[in-house]
């Protein structure tokens, strides 16, 4: 079947024109889009590959290799090897793939029935001087995730187990497309992508209209609707192959230099691999217009692509460019250079020039970047048919704003039951890690102990549930008794497919947290209630670092509400989490419920995904009749439902009922006083006890 064309898709202007740059100039260093479900991201990126200038490769040479450059290959030397042309390879990851697949493995055939050693190269040794694109790649699992690091920063693919010992050259470029409602990238591979745009359906109807009537065109004959824009597919074909060609001699002046320096400074952003991603994307968009030498309006397209993501500080904060700031940076004339007139032509690394050799510093990511048009009308590329995309880089919702709320610090408590109000949280602090007890088998995550994919090796097993490597030693042992009765005298091992042993190992899994908040009355007094946000946030920031999904259950009044179902997004928790309000009467019983029937609908969805419960209360209960009675009944049957469970003791003042105590000992669950939620108030008290033993 015929891929969509890429010349054929309506609008995502400034997506095309980001993929458009890292097929140019790879060492830009890849793409990650972010946009909603719908708006034909994996689409555009796939329809990339039929457009991708051909690369020459050492025939027969399995790892893609260069002949121009040493790749140190395990097939080679590769000297006077003859070659050919094939075009560029765009190889998908899968987000379940496992270790073995992607790095490559050993050859189990060969080493089992032949006695040989022979490696079998995994997806980065295809993806070498390609794109690797991960669909859904906020998704991807950490142990991949270290191995994509790992990739990207050496240009080079390394294994080291199994009786293997194999390096090959792994240039790839990452594209990586995500929903930010299901969950937030690592940082550390977020710092890897290049550039970034975010994706948004256009709300223009005619637009919308021409979107859905060219795929349904497409749909009743890919064949002929696909010949309908050959000849564009050529011009674009050629065009990037031409910019791909004149990227290395377009000059990047000092003054260009200058002016890329002073707006990555201007941003305040981290490190310098903004700048060079900056000047890196400037020539190759000065390449893609036909240009020589790098002008300001490449370097404003440059920086809206590269540089947003760098300026977030926090899980929470969104991205975002400040563009009138941009301009009045780039509109600024940087200081005369002193040294004299800039030279003519291309210059050679280290003069002014940024080198597009691979070093491990070449990568770089944005996340989150801005739409509009660019300034150059030239630098859209033909895919981009149609009206621009709707998207806006208004102001957002910060989960630590405090314009969520009341102005005063000083507001008066709630006195009715009516009365709502709502309490901004204050800054986040680091929180104490709660984890769930016992051995899990979950997603690989970053909280508690579990059977996974990527760890410690403790155990062997025949099962092979698609996860577990080779276990060698164990199935040597397991051959070694046999090898009479096969009729060995000498020579290598005799091996049968029962004597197959994997590995079983020991890693971390990421859990679902439901947080069930007291947003009653009695949590009313804003102090109180912004000290409970505060805490709650601190633990999302936690659930964040380790991959957690996150629900927000939220009791006040006569009942209680799913008000954030179970989500990977920690973001959308946040902002929920902000615009919660209080008062009213205490449901407790209604809350446990709400609580226990949505940990049995989650455990339907994933029953591998173990739960922890954070309950937020003073223990009170006063909503509808025998509220407290029920409430005990309720938490003294929950140590049979083996959840663990988590009680923050909101209650404050110098007079306290235990309310909060009695409810964690009835649920069998670990009382921990609000103050305490944070791990340095843990250390203070230490310290202040220490202290005190040795004034005594």
């Amino acid at each position: 079947m015929s891929q969509f064309p890429f010349a054929a898709i309506v609008g995502a202007d400034d997506m095309a024109l980001a993929l458009v740059l890292t097929t140019v100039s790879p060492e830009v260093g890849g793409v990650l889009v972010r946009g909603e479900k719908g708006t034909a991201k994996s689409t555009m990126v796939r329809a990339l590959a039929e457009v991708l200038p051909d690369v020459e490769v050492v025939e027969r040479c399995r790892f893609g290799c260069d002949p121009r450059r040493d790749e140190r290959c395990p097939d080679g030397p590769h000297d006077d090897a003859p070659t050919r042309m094939r075009p560029a390879r765009l190889v998908e990851l899968p987000v379940g793939a496992t270790e073995d697949r992607v790095v490559g493995s050993l050859d189990l055939g060969k080493a089992l029935a032949a006695g040989e050693t022979s490696f079998e190269p995994g997806l980065l040794a295809q993806a070498h001087r390609g794109l690797l694109y991960v669909d859904e790649v906020n998704l991807l699992h950490d142990h991949l995730v270290d191995l994509l690091l790992d990739a990207a920063a050496m240009g080079r693919n390394t294994v080291e187990r199994d009786g293997v010992s194999v390096s090959h050259a792994a240039r790839v470029t990452l594209v990586g497309t995500m929903n930010p409602e299901e969950g937030e990238l690592r940082p550390q591979l977020l710092d890897r992508f290049g550039l970034t745009v975010e994706v948004r359906a256009s709300r223009d109807p005619q637009h919308r209209a021409e979107v859905v009537r060219r795929r349904l065109a497409f749909d009743a004959d890919p064949t002929g609707f696909a010949g309908r824009f050959r000849g564009e597919q050529q011009v674009l074909r050629k065009r990037l192959h031409d910019a791909s060609a004149r990227v290395a001699t377009v000059r990047l002046g000092d003054r260009a230099l200058a002016t890329i320096a002073r707006v990555c400074a201007g941003f305040d952003v981290d490190g310098m691999r903004a700048d060079i991603v900056t000047a890196r994307a400037a020539r190759a968009h000065a390449a893609w217009c036909g240009r020589d030498e790098v002008t300001k309006d490449d370097i404003r397209v440059a920086a809206r692509l590269a540089l947003p993501h760098r300026r977030r500080r926090n899980p929470f904060d969104a991205p975002g460019l400040d563009e009138e700031l941009l301009d009045r940076l780039l509109d600024e004339d940087p200081d005369p250079d002193p040294d004299g007139p800039e030279p003519d032509g291309p210059q050679p690394d280290g003069s002014g020039d940024v080198s597009t050799d691979e070093s491990p510093e070449s990568g770089d990511t944005g996340d989150g970047g801005s739409s509009g048009q660019p300034a150059d009308d030239r630098s859209a590329p033909p895919s981009a048919s149609g009206p621009a995309g709707d998207s806006s880089d208004g102001p957002s919702d910060h989960a630590t704003d405090d314009r969520a709320g009341d102005k005063s610090d000083n507001a008066a408590p709630t006195e009715r039951p009516s009365a709502v109000g709502v309490a901004a949280p204050n800054s986040a602090f680091r929180a104490r890690t709660f984890t769930v007890r016992g051995i899990g088998t979950g997603s690989a995550g970053r909280r508690s102990a579990a059977i996974t994919s990527a760890g410690r090796t403790i155990g062997s097993t025949r099962r092979a549930d698609g996860v577990q490597r080779l276990h060698l030693p164990a199935t040597i042992t397991a051959a070694a008794p046999r090898q009479h009765e096969r009729g060995r005298r000498d020579g290598r091992l005799r091996f049968a497919t029962d004597d197959v042993r994997l590995r079983i190992t020991q890693g971390k899994e990421s859990n679902l947290v439901l947080f069930a908040v007291d947003a009653s009355g009695s949590m009313g007094a804003r102090q109180r209630m912004s000290e409970v946000k505060t805490a709650v946030m601190s633990l999302l920031v936690d659930a964040y670092q380790r991959r957690d999904r996150v629900g927000v259950i939220s009791f006040a009044g006569a009942g209680a509400e799913l008000v954030l179902p179970p989500t990977g997004s920690v973001e959308a928790a946040a902002r929920c989490l902000s615009d919660l309000p209080h008062g009213g009467r205490t449901p407790l019983a209604e809350g446990l419920l709400r609580t226990l029937a949505t940990v049995q609908v989650e455990r339907l969805r994933d029953p591998h995904r173990r739960p922890l419960v954070v309950v937020l209360t003073d223990g009170r209960a006063t909503a509808g009749p025998d509220a407290l009675v029920r409430a005990r009944e309720i938490a003294t049957g929950w140590p049979t439902l083996g959840l663990q469970t988590v009680v923050v003791d909101c209650e404050s003042g110098r007079f306290r009922m235990g309310l909060a105590v009695d409810l964690a000992a009835r649920m069998g669950a670990e009382h921990v006083p609000l103050e305490q939620v944070a791990a340095t108030e843990i250390v203070d008290v230490v310290r202040r006890s220490t202290s005190a033993g040795k004034a005594a």
